[in-house]
């Protein structure tokens, strides 16, 4: 594949000013340096952003100018569980809303360490049941997130069938972080090869989101080790050369054996999230537009 100027630049640029991810122990710090990663937001001027209360869990709806409001995206953000809010996440998912012509909740869910597991998902759970009681039917949503964000939709799904309530249409994950035992090979193999997330990031995130109680192994912290049967159709996005490769490689293979409706999207050298990065490089454009088009094939 024949990779864009703009993305050449773009992996330059990242290498020659890494994200200080790694090196943060002062938790405000580190979420600044995360925060600087969204500060782009010039082409936002038709989309309005409703902050609202969904039942106690604060969230917000982005709503570009004839999005159908029948139809929602449940947006989880990344982070690694210890950072991101929905402010960060507004020019990428205004550009997924505009892509499938849909608007979309974003859930602003507590944080680790103040907030370790199961804060996150019981946010998810609450704010998606809060959804419901809007008028919006459930085969009307797609649940999208990324990175944190995308294994914290597959363990919300994962925990709404356990409990027997009803499910979203469909779901995106966009690189999820499926797998906190951090033991895949590609933690290994691709851990020269991403500028955004490294596996000492992760061990970071790993042991804020655990805190003292939780195991990384409990199937709702790290859904790739959940039973996946009867979840809704799945489609997962990863680049090739990021460090989560192998895990989304083997939740798309289990998905399968699981019976479930499942789709892969490999970036060719992509690097961990990329879509994210929609105005920085066409390969993020290109993602983007395929989400969209996915999105609208599972509502009808």
């Amino acid at each position: 594949m024949l990779l864009s100027q703009e993305f050449q630049n773009f992996i330059a640029q990242r290498r020659a000013n890494p994200v200080p991810l790694d090196h943060l122990t002062d938790i405000g710090k580190l979420r600044a340096s995360f925060d600087a990663l969204g500060s782009d937001q010039s082409s936002l001027s038709d989309v309005m952003f409703r902050p609202v209360d969904a039942a106690g869990v604060p969230a917000e709806w982005v709503e570009p100018v004839g999005s159908d409001p029948s139809r929602v995206i449940f947006y989880l953000h990344g982070g690694g569980y210890v950072a991101g809010n929905p402010v960060v996440y507004r020019n990428f998912v205004t550009a997924l809303c505009r892509a499938s012509g849909y608007r979309a909740l974003m859930v602003d869910y507590r944080l680790a360490p103040e907030s370790p597991f199961p804060a996150a998902l019981d946010d998810a759970k609450r704010s998606y049941a809060w959804l419901l009681t809007q008028g919006i039917c459930t085969d009307q949503i797609v649940i999208v997130g990324d990175s944190a964000g995308g294994g914290l939709a597959l363990s919300t799904l994962v925990s709404l069938r356990e409990g027997c309530q009803s499910l979203p249409a469909a779901a995106v994950l966009i690189s999820p972080w499926t797998d906190l035992t951090l033991q895949s090979g590609s933690h290994f193999t691709k851990m020269k090869d991403d500028p955004i997330i490294t596996r000492t990031f992760l061990e970071l995130c790993r042991q804020h989101y655990l805190g003292t109680e939780a195991s990384g192994m409990d199937a709702l912290v790290s859904p790739l080790h959940a039973d996946l049967a009867g979840l809704p159709p799945l489609l997962v996005l990863v680049g090739t050369d990021e460090v989560l490769f192998d895990d989304s490689a083997a939740l798309v293979h289990k998905a399968h054996e699981a019976g479930v409706d499942v789709g892969l999207i490999k970036g060719d050298r992509m690097i961990h999230t990329w879509p994210f990065f929609i105005n920085s490089f066409p390969e993020a454009e290109k993602a983007v537009q395929a989400i969209g088009t996915y999105i609208r094939s599972r509502i009808r």
